[in-house]
């Protein structure tokens, strides 16, 4: 369903917040939907129960973007999927300089009320008027002083704003992802014309990095728990390698390019190591490999393998039990023969899908279980087995 402003405002009503409050943690799964619509119905009309529904449903899913305040916040469903990652939000807030930032598709307000919880003056834009009236209500139910207004990115922008964060649309009307920079909504080039310090913008993680040659800048690609979560663009930076940023609890981990070096190519060794995401999409496999002191197992592949762990949050180990070149009939006797009933399959390079190998294997009621890792070594494919985490 989509919001309409008579929603939004029937929305912010006492009546409807009481409803919303009393139905909160009540069942919104498809099969009681009728239930739940015919229960609202008693004291709604049909558009002020859609809109409940809605919100109930929306509120749900918006925990794992805002814990704090999702409970009191309004959505609509691609607002929310555009809706940054809370880290991030927080995180961009702390290194923005400027006191005085304008927020450029600001959508339901999450990034301004983050760079406004972190002391900045924001002024928020956007096109759409839903949107507006929405993040005007969440900055009021975060407590948050924001100012938001209506307003075409592609015309001219309010002065005295030193930062300039910009959110471009990056799904058309059908939600479908937009991959080219020019086709975001509005367009990438847009930003270049405009007068700031600071021009953070931010992008999908897929980027073509080859889009971006003529803006220059540093594109920084983000991740926390093992997701690539977010790529940015700082326009104002002196141009320069893409760089990765780990967000942690314990704070900010980043991994630049270094002189280049030569990374030793070996066969697997006790422990291998698989990179953390944003550590491929910036094209720093080699770089982590010279901090830790590793070496690679292919020159294609971005595994890296050593003898002694080195401690780092830019990935994750696995004990490597054994390795071969790949035969599946070996690689089956190998695994009876050590008991191995059930195996998750990594794959890198390796062209047969888990679920067809795991099948092919046709493995017994084995008691152990282990970590096949499908990949190549000198452009040969290999089996690495290891320990379940």
């Amino acid at each position: 369903m989509a919001l309409s402003l008579d929603d939004i405002a029937f929305l912010r009503s006492e009546r409807a917040s009481q409803l919303l409050a009393a139905h909160a943690d009540c069942d919104i799964s498809a099969g009681n939907t009728l239930s739940l619509l015919t229960s609202l119905r008693q004291s709604l009309s049909v558009a002020e129960a859609s809109a409940v529904l809605t919100t109930l449903r929306l509120r749900k899913t918006a925990v794992s973007k805002f814990p704090r305040f999702a409970s009191d916040m309004l959505f609509t469903e691609a607002a929310l999927q555009q809706a940054s990652h809370p880290q991030t939000r927080r995180y961009r807030a702390g290194l923005v300089a400027s006191h005085m930032v304008l927020d450029v598709c600001c959508g339901i307000g999450g990034d301004s009320l983050a760079l406004a919880a972190a002391g900045k003056a924001v002024l928020g834009l956007d096109i759409d008027p839903i949107r507006i009236a929405i993040a005007r209500h969440n900055a009021a139910a975060a407590g948050l002083s924001a100012v938001f207004e209506v307003a075409d990115a592609a015309g001219p922008l309010p002065q005295g704003y030193s930062c300039i964060f910009f959110d471009p649309g990056r799904r058309d009307l059908q939600g479908k992802r937009i991959r080219h920079v020019e086709h975001y909504q509005p367009p990438l080039s847009l930003a270049r014309a405009w007068k700031a310090d600071e021009i953070i913008v931010k992008l999908s993680p897929a980027v073509d990095l080859r889009q971006l040659a003529a803006y220059g800048g540093q594109v920084e690609f983000i991740s926390a728990k093992g997701q690539l979560i977010e790529a940015l663009l700082w326009l104002h930076r002196p141009s320069s390698a893409p760089r990765a940023t780990l967000l942690t609890d314990g704070g900010a981990f980043h991994l630049r390019r270094g002189a280049p070096a030569s990374i030793e190519i070996t066969s697997p060794k006790t422990w291998l190591f698989e990179p953390d995401p944003a550590v491929l999409r910036a094209g720093l496999v080699q770089d982590l490999a010279q901090a830790l002191n590793a070496a690679m197992i292919d020159e294609s592949i971005a595994y890296l393998t050593m003898d002694a762990r080195a401690e780092t949050a830019w990935g994750r180990y696995w004990k490597a039990l054994d390795w071969m070149p790949f035969q599946l009939k070996r690689l089956r006797r190998h695994l009876v023969e050590h008991g191995v009933g059930r195996v998750t399959v990594k794959k890198r390079g390796f062209v047969m899908t888990p679920e067809e190998l795991i099948a092919r294997l046709r493995l017994r009621a084995g008691a152990e279980e282990r970590v096949l890792v499908m990949t190549r070594h000198l452009g040969k494919p290999i089996a690495i087995i290891c320990e379940p985490v």
